[in-house]
């Protein structure tokens, strides 16, 4: 699972620096057949607060505003566009995360007949 924390943190750093968005979470979740409880810890995890603190960094600056000038000085090298799709790409990482939470979840898988 180690091996899954690094991954988000190089993904995000790719995306900032390179712009370029490769990592798909729930693909490597799917294939490698993490456990609910390994996800489970991930998402209440300080790596899952610091990416939703970034999204919603990110989303104070794309708005923009008085109070938010501050984050207009941090992330405004970005440009809003490419803002906007960094916290995209963030957010699916985070949603990936909780969609395999839910798929994982005990209890018998209904049949399909």
């Amino acid at each position: 699972m180690e091996e899954f924390y690094d991954l988000v943190d190089r993904a995000v750093d790719t995306a900032f620096e390179e712009n370029k968005f490769y990592f798909k979470a729930y693909d490597y979740l799917l294939t490698n057949k993490i456990k609910r409880k390994q996800i489970t810890e991930f998402i209440e995890s300080s790596t899952a607060v610091s990416l939703g603190n970034l999204v919603d960094d990110l989303d104070g600056y794309i708005k923009g505003g008085k109070k938010n000038e501050f984050l207009r000085e941090a992330y405004g090298h970005l440009g809003k566009p490419r803002a906007r799709k960094i916290r995209d790409y963030i957010y699916s990482i985070l949603k990936d995360a909780w969609t395999y939470e839910l798929f994982k979840r005990p209890g018998r898988k209904k049949r399909t007949k």
